[in-house]
C-alpha cells in the first residue's frame, strides 16, 4: 500500500478499508509514514468524514497500537470499568466518582488527561496534592486498582502511543474538531485499559467544547455506536455547561470541593446530581444494579457510609500522596496569597454565564496553560461561584477569587463579570442531565 493513495482515496470521498486504516496507523505508530502524509489524512477524514466502520477500524487500529490492559490475571471479584468526560468548567466529578464506584463493588483504572484549552484536567488537579503520582508505572497502576478498588492516573507511553501522535498532528493543522478523529481518540485509550463497561460524560453549553445540543448529541452517539461496536459496553450521559459545575473552578480548590463532597460537609446539588447520574448508569451496565435508578441508590447509600471517602484516602496515599489528606486538607493544598470577592456592577438575578470565559479566566490566572510548556499555578482559580437563578448585589459576591497578586485578580475580577448576565426577574437553570443515550 502507499499512504499518497490511501490519503487520495479519502480526499475523493472514498470509504477507507479496515487493512487500509491499519496500515496507516502502523505507519504512524513505526515513522515510516511521514507527519506530512498523516497531517493529510486527517484533513481527508476532517472534510469527508469518517463511517461507522471506518470509525471502529480506526479506534481499534489506534487502541492496538499499544499494550492493552488484560485484568483477568488479578481474578477481580468486580468489573473493570470506567467514565471518561468530555471536558467542562469545573469538572471534578472524576475524583468523586472514581471511589464512588468502587465503594459499590467496581474497579476503575481512570486514565484522565490534562487540561486542554479554557478547560481543567483532572491530572492538573491531582498534581496539587504533594507527592501524588500522576504517572506511575504499570504494576503499580494494576496493584493500586487491585488493592485499593480505583486509581486516577495519566495515559502512559505504552497505551494508544498512536493517539497521542496523531493528536499532536491534529492540534497544529486545526483537524481537532472531527466528531470521527475524537471518537478514536477517546475510545482508544478505553478500549486498552481492558474495561468491561464505560460512561460518557458529553457536555454540552457555553463552556463545553460542544457548545451546541446537536453536536454533542452527535458527539454522543458516534462515541456509544463505535465503542459497542469495538466490543466495550457503552452508555452516554449529555450534561449541562452552560455554568460552572459545582462551587469551584480551580485545581487545588477542585480538590478541597471534591474532598468536601466525599466527607459530606458539602455537596452542590448539580454536581451532586451529575455524579449521581453517571454512577448510577455505570452500575447499572456493569450488572452491579439492576437499573440505573437502582445504581443510583446505592451510589448514594455508599456516600451515606463514608466508604468512597476512606477509599478516596487509599487511593492518594497508594499513589504516594499524604495519608492524612482527608483530615488536613488545608495543610497540603497551597492557598494563593490574594483572595478577593468579586461583585457585580449592579444587583439583580444571574440570567446567563459564558462559562467558557470561566475557563479562559482560570488560564489567565495561570490556572491553565496557554502552551504545553507552561507550569501550572494549583492555587488560582475561583471559590463560591454562583448560578443561573441566584441573586447577587452589594452584600453577595459572584465568586471569590484566588490569585497570586492584586494586579492579577483585579485582571480576572473584570473578566469573571462579563462573562455573568443579570436579569431583573427570576431565572432558572435547565436540568444538568440533558439526555441519556444507550
Amino acid at each position: 500500500m502507499l499512504p499518497q493513495e490511501i490519503i487520495r482515496k479519502k480526499r475523493d470521498g472514498g470509504t477507507l478499508s479496515e487493512a487500509e486504516i491499519g496500515f496507516m496507523i502502523d505507519g504512524l505508530t513505526k515513522g515510516s509514514v511521514s507527519e506530512g502524509q498523516v497531517a493529510a489524512f486527517a484533513m481527508a477524514v476532517f472534510f469527508r468524514g469518517l463511517e461507522m466502520p471506518e470509525r471502529v477500524a480506526l479506534t481499534v487500529a489506534m487502541r492496538n497500537s499499544g499494550t492493552v490492559l488484560d485484568w483477568k490475571g488479578l481474578d477481580l471479584p468486580g468489573p473493570v470499568i470506567d467514565k471518561h468526560s468530555t471536558g467542562g468548567i469545573g469538572d471534578k466529578i472524576s475524583l468523586m466518582l472514581a471511589p464512588i464506584l468502587a465503594a459499590c463493588g467496581g474497579f476503575n483504572p481512570m486514565i484522565s488527561g490534562r487540561g486542554l484549552g479554557h478547560t481543567g484536567g483532572t491530572l492538573d488537579k491531582l498534581d496539587s496534592i504533594p507527592g501524588y503520582r500522576s504517572q506511575p508505572d504499570l504494576a503499580t497502576f494494576r496493584k493500586v486498582v487491585k488493592d485499593v478498588g480505583c486509581a486516577v492516573i495519566g495515559q502512559t507511553d505504552d497505551l494508544a502511543p498512536a493517539d497521542r501522535r496523531l493528536y499532536a498532528i491534529r492540534d497544529v493543522t486545526a483537524t481537532v474538531e472531527s466528531i470521527g478523529l475524537i471518537t478514536a481518540s477517546i475510545l482508544s485509550k478505553k478500549l486498552a485499559a481492558g474495561l468491561d463497561a464505560l460512561v460518557m460524560d458529553v457536555k454540552t453549553g457555553s463552556g463545553a467544547f460542544m457548545a451546541k445540543l446537536e453536536d454533542s448529541r452527535a458527539l454522543a452517539r458516534s462515541i456509544v455506536d463505535v465503542a459497542n461496536g469495538a466490543g466495550l459496553k457503552t452508555s452516554a450521559l449529555i450534561t449541562d455547561m452552560n455554568q460552572a459545575l459545582g462551587r469551584n473552578v480551580g485545581n487545588a480548590l477542585e480538590v478541597v470541593e471534591s474532598i468536601d463532597y466525599l466527607t459530606g460537609k458539602s455537596r452542590e446539588p448539580r454536581l451532586h446530581a451529575a455524579t449521581i447520574a453517571l454512577a448510577g448508569e455505570l452500575l447499572a451496565l456493569a450488572g452491579l444494579s439492576v437499573t440505573a435508578e437502582a445504581g443510583r441508590a446505592k451510589a448514594e447509600k455508599a456516600l451515606g457510609n463514608g466508604e468512597p471517602a476512606e477509599i478516596f484516602a487509599r487511593m492518594v496515599a497508594a499513589l504516594g500522596g499524604p495519608r492524612d489528606l482527608m483530615d488536613h486538607p488545608a495543610t497540603y493544598l497551597k492557598a494563593a496569597p490574594v483572595v478577593k470577592p468579586c461583585f457585580a456592577t449592579g444587583s439583580g438575578t444571574i440570567a446567563k454565564i459564558d462559562a467558557r470565559a470561566i475557563g479562559v479566566a482560570v488560564v489567565s490566572l495561570g490556572g491553565g496553560r496557554r502552551r504545553a510548556e507552561d507550569k501550572i499555578d494549583h492555587r488560582v482559580g475561583f471559590s463560591a461561584v454562583l448560578g443561573i437563578g441566584e441573586a447577587v448585589g452589594p452584600d453577595r459576591p459572584l465568586a471569590l477569587v484566588h490569585a497570586a497578586s492584586d494586579g492579577a485578580a483585579d485582571a480576572a475580577m473584570a473578566e469573571l463579570r462579563a462573562a455573568f448576565t443579570l436579569g431583573a426577574g427570576p431565572a432558572e437553570a435547565g436540568p444538568v442531565v440533558v439526555e441519556t443515550l444507550r
